[in-house]
Parts: structure tokens; sequence; C-alpha cells
């Protein structure tokens, strides 16, 4: 199993900004890529932005020069700066990891509990 613990959510007034951090912890894992998710009641999950073991980052076109995704390997953690930040950010940000487990025959996906992003206005 692969835990993912995320934080730095919080109320954030328009134009602001916040850093998401996510770690995953586990034994005997092996992590293809990681990254961000949202969700807004009503609505589905959708990407934000993704990056891979090997640095490789996608986003999502709502986020493009606003948000960016970082990795570190050595500590299986993926960040997320948002910057000028408007209220149709507002959502709960769930971190994501594409990961093989040593005692599975094949990839999962893994999920954290989410953190939410208020953006007021």
């Amino acid at each position: 199993q692969v835990h993912l613990v995320e934080s730095g959510g919080g109320l954030v007034q328009p134009g602001g900004s916040l850093r998401l951090s996510c770690a995953a912890s586990g034994s005997r894992f092996s992590i293809h890529f990681m990254g961000w998710y949202r969700q807004v009641p009503g609505k589905q999950r959708e990407l934000v932005a993704t990056i891979s073991n090997g640095g490789s980052a996608n986003y999502a076109d709502s986020v493009k020069g606003r948000f960016t995704i970082s990795g570190d390997n050595a500590n299986n953690a993926v960040y997320l700066q948002m910057n000028n930040l408007n209220p149709e950010d507002t959502a709960i940000y769930y971190c994501y990891a594409r990961a093989f487990v040593v005692t599975n025959i094949a990839p999962d996906n893994y999920w954290g509990q989410g953190t939410q992003v208020t953006v007021s206005s």
C-alpha cells in the first residue's frame, strides 16, 4: 500500500498564492508519476498537473502559467505552487500517485485524503 498525505490548503483571496505538498510513504513500491487533481461537488475530479519520475510535467490548460508542479524523487514527494488564484480554483485538491507495489502484479492508483483550497470572492 502507498499512503499519500497532502498539506498546504487553506483560504486565500483572489490573486493570492498557496503551495501544496504531498509525500508518499510505504514499503517496497516504485512510483511512475505523481500529480494533483481537484474536485468540486457536483463535478468530476479533474487533472490539475502531473509529473513523471523523469521530471516531465503536464498541466491542465486552465492552470498553465499560474501553477507549477515539482517533485522530489528521493523523498517521494510532490509539490504544487499555485499563483494568481481565482475563485474557479476553489476545490478539494487530491494528491495522486501511479505506483507499482512489489506484492502486486500491476501498477495501481493511489489517492490522498484531499486538502481544501478556497479562494474567496
